[in-house]
């Protein structure tokens, strides 16, 4: 987790979001990267995204096994294409009841038309996740 964290650091010093990702399988790291929507003009450029196509495209496109650090929970989009890259487990920050899919809005992996569901631990170091996140926005205001 501490790896996301310096991933959403590295991505509020580009003007990012401060959403961090990072991959990972047998406890070797296979990517890591921070939010890039307004760097890449790219809607679709989530750390989460970022770092299922990485480490996709780096092996075979199989990601069974392998589990991600987030540091907010996944938004619907995300949490779409984690259930499809087939993660093993996801962990995740800050809960959000705004833009969430896991536990809020949606919840992607209760639907019966959901194909995989992974394991899903949320709260992982969530105040110092959305402390980032208010603290983002809160110079932006």
């Amino acid at each position: 987790m501490q790896i996301a964290f310096e991933q959403a650091a590295a991505a509020a010093q580009r003007g990012e979001v401060p959403v961090g990702a990072a991959l990972v399988r047998d406890g070797v790291v296979l990517a890591a990267d921070g939010n890039r929507v307004e760097e890449l003009r790219d809607p679709s450029a989530h750390a989460e995204m970022l770092v299922i196509r990485a480490a996709a495209q780096a092996g075979n496109g199989r990601l069974e096994g392998c589990d991600l650090y987030v540091t907010l929970e996944p938004c619907p989009m995300c949490a779409a294409v984690i259930s499809l890259a087939k993660l093993r487990r996801v962990y995740f920050g800050a809960y959000d009841p705004k833009s969430g899919g896991v536990e809020h809005g949606p919840k992607v992996f209760d639907h019966s038309t959901c194909h995989h569901r992974p394991e899903v631990y949320g709260g992982m170091d969530e105040n110092r996740a959305a402390e980032l996140l208010r603290a983002f926005f809160r110079e932006r205001r």
